[in-house]
């Protein structure tokens, strides 16, 4: 690229005009070193016990198609690879050292809002969540309807720099709702032809409204040109809007269709192959930090709640609770909780008074307020949490449903410790969540109550 190719790429993105999709090119080690989808591949071989000597071929970035349909034309039932994979993805991005470099360079550009993967794991969330709040849209036929949600129609709207990530082939859970062979892909791309269960309309709309900036994709021809199409108005050959595609060189497929296809029929997709996708989104990186440098951030806001705001408000004392709470979030995230379904404040000290209103305001807009209980919160004689705890009061006095949900987070489960002149819970059921973590029951209650908030007839 020349350097005007740069400037108005960033240009345009710091406009919001340019939406990353990521491939399998960019998930290798954190050092570049070795493919993430190989490791998986491997230990999902080396769980059943295939002699190194016998395993099939496997080519770079599709490891997992390929181990994946070994096993299978071994005669293995598919259910149970879902809950393999998922596994080892789940201890794979809970090693920090995981994260690949690339990833987290993209959630750095916080110019970028929406995101898409192609890749069924979690890391690119992982990383965003380093820096901001994360919402994640998951396109999979056999989604839960209770957990599918889509792109809000007035995202653009809302201030603050919350990122929104669309999992285009599902995320890796311990169910068959996420892609791990060649066949759940062409499944995934027919359910969207044919306007089938789960599809993510706006986020798509949005998409063919924005230039698509495709990093280390690798896609075959038929679904290049699929996804291509997918996300543009018009005909390829009449399209007026830019697309990027950096990926390793395809000179060694015998057939490179793609790339031909586009050159005769899509002149404003650049293909960038000289430069690997790492190295671009290196100097992507160190270019927009450095034009973030002489222009200063682009401006972020707390963001102001919508009338109907999170499902979970999630009211701790910072002094002492804080570690509870963030493990009560995780284990509502593991509930299928979007970021934007939590209202949780990170801050360590003291709100002051504009985050103060904020936060009030978070409050009557919550469906539930979960307020955390433990002994050296209460023993306290003066916490900004008081006056959360007594606005989610006010609130329920002109409300005919459950909305105040105590939870317990000390080890020992005693209610009563807990109904002093500052609290006045007492005529409230008490759940557990010891060190956080919700026991059987209360994990029950919070899941129950996540569906009743998504379920437009009950809510």
């Amino acid at each position: 690229m020349t350097e005007s190719d740069w400037k108005r790429l960033l240009r345009q993105i710091r406009g919001g005009y340019v939406v990353p999709v990521l491939g399998s090119q960019l998930m290798a080690g954190s050092n570049g070193a070795f493919s993430i989808q190989r490791q998986v591949a491997d230990s999902l071989l080396d769980q059943h016990h295939v002699p190194i000597d016998e395993r099939p071929p496997m080519p770079e970035f599709r490891e997992l198609n390929a181990a994946v349909s070994y096993l299978i034309g071994l005669g293995k039932k598919a259910q149970p690879l879902y809950v393999d994979v998922s596994d080892i993805f789940e201890a794979l991005v809970a090693d920090p050292a995981t994260l690949p470099k690339p990833v987290r360079q993209l959630a750095e550009i916080t110019d970028f809002r929406l995101f898409v993967t192609m890749t069924c794991d979690t890391l690119l969330a992982a990383a965003l969540r380093g820096s901001r709040p994360v919402r994640e849209i998951v396109h999979a036929p056999k989604l839960p309807t209770d957990e599918w949600q889509d792109l809000p129609g007035n995202w653009s709207a809302e201030q603050g720099n919350q990122a929104w990530v669309l999992y285009m082939f599902g995320k890796a859970r311990p169910a068959p709702i996420y892609a791990i062979h060649d066949e759940d892909v062409l499944e995934y791309a027919h359910n969207i032809m044919a306007r089938g269960s789960n599809v993510p309309v706006n986020f798509l709309k949005a998409l063919q409204d924005r230039s698509l900036l495709l990093l280390g994709c690798g896609l075959p021809d038929w679904l290049g040109r699929f996804f291509l199409r997918l996300t543009n108005k018009d005909r390829l050959s009449e399209k007026t809007r830019h697309e990027w595609l950096v990926e390793a060189s395809r000179s060694s497929l015998p057939n490179d269709e793609l790339t031909a296809f586009l050159r005769h029929f899509s002149e404003d997709t650049e293909c960038l192959q000289l430069q690997s996708p790492v190295a671009f989104i290196d100097e992507l990186h160190q270019r927009w930090m450095s034009e973030q440098g002489e222009q200063g951030p682009s401006p972020v806001k707390q963001p102001t709640p919508a009338r109907h705001g999170a499902v979970f408000f999630v009211s701790y004392s910072r002094t002492t609770d804080a570690a509870r709470a963030q493990r009560l979030v995780e284990a509502l995230r593991q509930l299928g909780c979007a970021e934007g379904e939590i209202w949780f404040d990170l801050n360590a000290i003291e709100p002051g008074e504009a985050f103060s209103r904020e936060i009030i305001s978070g409050i009557d807009a919550c469906r539930y307020f979960l307020p955390l209980l433990s002994q050296a919160t209460v023993r306290r004689e003066e916490a900004y949490v008081f006056r959360e705890w007594r606005a989610a009061q006010d609130r329920a006095l002109s409300l005919n449903r459950d909305f105040i949900v105590p939870l317990v987070v000390d080890d020992a489960y005693e209610p009563n410790q807990y109904a002093g002149s500052v609290v006045r819970f007492d005529t409230l059921h008490f759940g557990h969540a010891p060190g956080g973590v919700p026991n059987e029951a209360t994990l029950g209650r919070l899941k129950q109550l996540l569906r009743d908030a998504r379920n437009p007839i009950r809510a």
